[in-house]
């Protein structure tokens, strides 16, 4: 074999990734030496992409797009897998807390549903005047970049483009950017605002590491530090092998049906594959089980997923793919497209603000900012944002504001599975789009029936034995 740097093969992958891995860093100093970056609370993921995005734009570096799509793709498959497999600890506080993350479940598919009509709404509206050739399901776009991210924004756009959205990938890849400066920007001047009006008080803090202990990195009963094979390469290896049982459970689906029905397996195969990292979490979860079962039956005598390590391989393949996803945007794509994008940005940044700005007052009464901020931190960026936002007025965490998060997007993928189903039947012609958007709506109002009144009558009796 030829080692040499002649061989395109042998180096590319490293080339490319350490190109990811040098804007990070530079992300990273940036961010913590020019106090606009460090105020301006972008994570450093984002503005390492948009580092390499502008780099790309003026010809100055260049990337491999197909493996940045690759990073996208799998990078959020890869972040969720690592995330179900982890051992969920028992809580012993009150039962409240779940009905708190049950709602803030259903509060953010509530909001992805509010995304999803007004961007199609928008849409309709230019396709219907001036903008007569624009792909009608554009505007589910909105609640997959807003959000969910870009790797969902990657996958969807990806589907749609196939379906004859042209330039579909970098338009979603486009709507999940502009919702981290939504989140940032909105969200720091609303910060302000408030500080001023003497609302809340924001927090002057340092971005302090802390420190690892055995408590916080190691479980009772797990495989000892001292095991012939390195803990984290056996996070790793769970992690590439659920991945692995996912492609064959996809594969195996896809396969059954388009040999039964090949024109239902066109319509739903793309769909599947699309939806990768909701498969995978299933399969990660069903993988955790029959590792307990095992540890239950003392077929094993460990535990061998630890928290922490689990943690840091999610963080990571997010990391990447946010990097890679923003860096992958092709901006030649979007030429004729910029009409709706802005329009879609705006839009999707003030009905998330205003849904936001009213329910958060009816679920989280006793900590309202603290649970908007964090809220729309998210649900225009990632999770990463809204923790970001939340800092600024609870850096300790005094409020379950940032435990909402957690627990409102486990409960999320149960509410939002119907959602899926939406997305893949939106672009199948125009009778389908609006049937779609009026099922948002029913599903809607059932879900704020649900916000606002589950729990209320127990309240009650509790108010009124008082």
């Amino acid at each position: 074999m030829d080692y040499s740097a002649s061989n395109g093969a042998l180096w590319n992958v490293i080339i490319q990734f350490g190109v990811l891995a040098a804007a990070i860093i530079v992300a990273n100093i940036l961010r913590r030496k020019i106090p606009f970056f460090r105020k301006s609370l972008m994570p450093t993921a984002v503005l390492a992409g948009f580092l390499l995005l502008i780099l790309r734009s003026v010809g100055l570096l260049h990337l491999d797009s197909q493996l940045l799509e690759m990073i996208t793709y799998h990078g959020i498959a890869i972040g969720f897998i690592a995330m179900s497999l982890r051992v969920q600890k028992k809580d012993a506080g009150d039962r409240s807390s779940a009905l708190v993350g049950a709602k803030s479940g259903a509060l953010i598919v509530s909001v992805y549903l509010v995304q999803a009509i007004v961007g199609t709404v928008v849409v309709l509206l230019l396709a219907w005047t001036v903008m007569p050739t624009l792909f009608k399901a554009a505007g589910i776009l909105l609640p997959m970049g807003y959000g969910q991210g870009p790797g969902q924004a990657n996958n969807i756009g990806g589907t749609y483009e196939s379906l004859g959205f042209a330039g579909g990938r970098s338009f979603g890849l486009s709507i999940a950017a502009s919702g981290y400066l939504v989140a940032c920007i909105v969200g720091v001047v609303v910060l302000n605002i408030l500080a001023k009006k003497g609302k809340i008080r924001r927090i002057q803090h340092e971005e302090l590491s802390g420190s690892v202990t055995v408590d916080t990195f190691q479980d009772h009963g797990e495989m000892p530090l001292s095991e012939s094979l390195d803990r984290f390469s056996m996070q790793v290896a769970m992690v590439l092998l659920t991945y692995l049982l996912t492609f064959l459970l996809i594969w195996g689906i896809t396969a059954g049906i388009t040999a039964v029905s090949p024109g239902v397996g066109k319509t739903v195969n793309s769909l599947l594959w699309g939806f990768n990292f909701i498969i995978g979490s299933l399969v990660a979860v069903l993988v955790k089980v029959f590792l307990s079962r095992m540890k239950r039956l003392h077929f094993m005598e460990r535990q061998y997923q630890n928290n922490y390590l689990l943690n840091r391989v999610s963080g990571f393949a997010f990391d990447m793919m946010i990097v890679a996803g923003i860096a992958s945007i092709e901006l030649e794509d979007l030429s004729g497209l910029w009409l709706p994008f802005v329009l879609l940005s705006v839009a999707g940044a003030a009905a998330t603000w205003f849904y936001l700005a009213w329910l958060c007052k009816k679920v989280y009464p006793n900590y309202y900012y603290e649970g908007l901020m964090s809220m729309y931190g998210m649900l225009t960026g990632t999770i990463s944002s809204g923790v970001l936002l939340l800092r600024e007025i609870d850096p300790e965490y005094n409020t379950p504001a940032a435990n909402n998060l957690v627990l409102g997007s486990s409960f999320g993928i149960g509410f939002g599975f119907p959602v899926l189903i939406l997305v893949g039947m939106a672009p199948k012609g125009d009778v389908l789009l609006y049937a779609v958007v009026g099922i948002c709506i029913v599903y809607l109002a059932a879900l704020l029936f649900f916000i606002l009144k589950a729990g209320r009558g127990k309240k009650a009796r509790k108010d009124k034995a008082n």
